[in-house]
């Protein structure tokens, strides 16, 4: 089945915003991705040789050194591209796809952060929630929407409850930062009905036991070693969204 043209035009006009958001991203990702040692004030403040970084959004390159402090910096923009074409092309022209390329850019950037240094900072994990719900709100009034809001709501608040359950059970397994994020990939995920949060849910797990049980393979890790979650939530509540929106 070929692809209406109109859809690659979207999918285009999507991976280009994607491209310049993640283009935006490299310098934030280095600032936030900060060592325990280094995280008085929550994030880095100066480039490996200590000079003092200005702003959040760019490239990580030091104006006054010109060291490069991120290397594989092209990545963020390529990824960025490629899962918000991918979202259009499930999403359509229906007005949640202005929210989700939105987040999207968001969402990379927690990521990244995660991985390298498993953290997922405060300043991200809640204005991704509130910020969900509140662009969500006015796309409920826009014809062709094809999401509820009330179970936006409904799929942060029950997201966030269980992961915290999951928080006060075993701390060492789930940080409280998962449990903060769970709110923002229930609203994104709960647009779509509770199949979808379960969905996005489950598939978070299941690509957190598939990757841990491939270190243990590869004898990278063992069973009782550590991972940072937040990526699997996020690749979760990805997939879960691109089935949601397509089916809806």
């Amino acid at each position: 089945m070929s692809t209406p043209p109109g859809d690659l035009t979207l999918a285009a006009v999507a991976a280009l915003w994607g491209a310049l958001a993640g283009a935006l991203l490299p310098r934030a990702a280095y600032r936030f991705s900060a060592p325990w040692e280094e995280r008085e004030g929550g994030w880095r403040e100066a480039c490996p040789a200590g000079h003092p970084i200005r702003g959040w959004l760019g490239r990580a390159h030091c104006g006054r050194c010109g060291a490069s402090y991120a290397p594989g910096a092209l990545l963020l923009p390529v990824l960025t591209a490629l899962l918000c074409a991918a979202l259009a092309v499930a999403t359509g022209t229906r007005p949640e796809l202005a929210v989700w390329l939105l987040l999207t850019p968001v969402g990379v950037l927690l990521g990244v952060v995660d991985v390298r240094v498993r953290r997922l900072p405060d300043p991200l994990t809640l204005p991704l929630a509130a910020a969900a719900l509140a662009l969500l709100g006015p796309v409920t009034l826009l014809p062709e929407h094809a999401g509820d809001w009330t179970t936006a709501l409904l799929g942060a608040l029950a997201l966030g409850a269980a992961y915290l359950v999951l928080h006060l059970v075993n701390p060492g397994g789930m940080a409280f930062g998962d449990v903060k994020l769970a709110l923002g990939t229930g609203a994104v995920l709960g647009w779509y009905g509770w199949a979808t949060v379960m969905l996005g849910t489950f598939a978070a797990f299941l690509f957190g036991a598939l990757f841990g049980g491939a270190l243990v393979v590869v004898r990278r890790a063992g069973r009782k070693t550590l991972i940072a979650f937040g990526p699997f939530m996020l690749a979760g509540t990805f997939a879960g969204l691109l089935i949601g929106a397509y089916a809806a």
